[in-house]
């Protein structure tokens, strides 16, 4: 898979999103967001076709994006990615974001980067517990911990 394909469009830089399949403007987060995609897909083994690129969600009756979302085969959401451009440090407020989305998705992992550092963070909800990890976890991970939470006495 080409990554980084881009175009002058009317004077304006695009990139080809693989997972959306177009062309979209390369503004500073969109670079970030298409680095993370490259990351997801090619290093994490998380398949395109089960990523939504800023996925739609209703939020007490707000309209809101995630910028990226990893589903299971079975469209559950696994991951909610918030990705903001390089120079935007990530705070708290990029958390308490990601976390608002989570109360509509529920998922078991929040990923948050500007390009420079990244944040994954890990929702432990049997034990109401979060924890901060030290990677990100490969898709077969993920879908392993999803399937052991549904049959705890594996």
């Amino acid at each position: 898979m080409q990554w980084f394909k881009t175009r002058e469009n009317e004077g304006k830089k695009e990139v080809f999103d693989p997972v959306r399949r177009k062309y979209v403007a390369l503004t500073p987060e969109e670079e970030v967001r298409q680095t993370t995609l490259y990351q997801l897909i090619t290093d994490l083994e998380m398949p395109s076709g089960l990523i939504s690129v800023e996925h739609s969600l209703r939020l007490n009756q707000l309209d809101k994006r995630c910028d990226i979302v990893v589903f299971s085969p079975e469209a559950k959401p696994l991951m909610i990615v918030e990705c903001k451009a390089k120079h935007i440090p990530v705070t708290q407020a990029v958390l308490d974001q990601a976390s608002r989305y989570n109360m509509a998705l529920q998922v078991r992992y929040l990923l948050l980067t500007n390009g420079y550092v990244q944040y994954c963070i890990q929702y432990d909800y049997l034990n109401d517990k979060i924890y901060f990890l030290d990677h990100i976890p490969e898709y077969k991970s993920m879908l392993k911990l999803d399937s052991e939470s549904k049959n705890p006495t594996l």
